[in-house]
């Protein structure tokens, strides 16, 4: 069996920044197994697995080593390809059946907007290990902790974008503290951008991922909060870096940004 597969990079207007994602478009669904073995023969940060549903579609998501609940950059990476190539009419919205309910991705100019549930972090204190193995001073701290996606997940907040940009994590220690994934965010230098972050999840098969839906479904809160804005402009300060927009509409979150696809094939296993 032929199946398209395709490499697009999220949260960005060019090639080769951004995040990649493999997005695979299946004529009906396959075991878990497959594309956990997929996932691993792609090994990016996350391969999406498309199933249409009717005027629907089915959405899964894996990285190299497991399959993950919910995945921003995917999604974007997904909704993208099936506008791209006029699977999807670009006057309505993508919807996707998905571990955290529907989410719909819909073009808004030249960016795509993606309606996503918040996830308000709960202060909280980190842990001497996570710590010594961020080898950070947070200014604060707080936990996310959702069911099925793996364990806690840690954000602390540091003084300056300087100290984000310099976070060299100890992964093996980080890795053994048993947190799911740790972030760092700090208000941003840039005037274009409010907050700059950086995610890591070795726990999951990834080091470092490049640009994160997830995170910003976190951070959008945390930093409304602190800037009494609900609109906002983000910045992933990773190697390859992305831009996003956030938007805090209660109990959601809308993700904004652009794909380029830099790979169409056809998986033949």
């Amino acid at each position: 069996m032929k199946t398209p597969l395709f490499q697009v990079d999220a949260f960005s207007d060019v090639p080769f920044r951004g995040n990649p994602a493999a997005v695979c478009l299946l004529p009906e669904a396959r075991d878990a197994d497959w594309m956990q073995a997929v996932a691993a023969e792609m090994n990016l940060a996350e391969t999406a697995f498309v199933v249409p549903k009717g005027e629907r579609f089915g959405l899964r998501w894996f990285t190299p080593t497991l399959e993950v609940p919910l995945c921003g950059h995917a999604t974007l990476a997904s909704a993208h390809v099936l506008f791209e190539e006029g699977l999807l009419a670009r006057d309505r919205p993508a919807r996707f059946d998905t571990a955290s309910g529907e989410l719909r991705a819909a073009p808004e100019g030249e960016r795509i907007a993606l309606d996503f549930p918040a996830f308000a972090p709960r202060r909280a204190e980190a842990s001497p290990e996570a710590l010594a193995a961020l080898r950070v001073r947070p200014q604060a701290a707080a936990v996310i902790e959702r069911e099925g996606a793996g364990g806690t997940t840690l954000l602390l907040e540091l003084a300056s974008e300087a100290e984000v940009r310099g976070t060299a994590p100890d992964m093996a220690a980080l890795r053994a503290t048993g947190l799911h994934a740790a972030m760092v965010t700090a208000r941003s230098d840039d005037a274009a951008y409010d907050f700059v972050s950086r995610f890591f999840a070795p726990a999951a098969g990834i080091d470092e991922d490049p640009v994160t839906g997830f995170a910003h479904c976190c951070l959008g809160p945390w930093w409304a909060e602190r800037l009494g804005r609900r609109e906002l402009s983000a910045w992933q300060a990773s190697p390859r870096g992305g831009a996003l927009g956030v938007e805090v509409r209660g109990d959601r979150v809308r993700l904004l940004g652009r794909a380029v696809t830099v790979l169409r094939g056809e998986l033949l296993g």
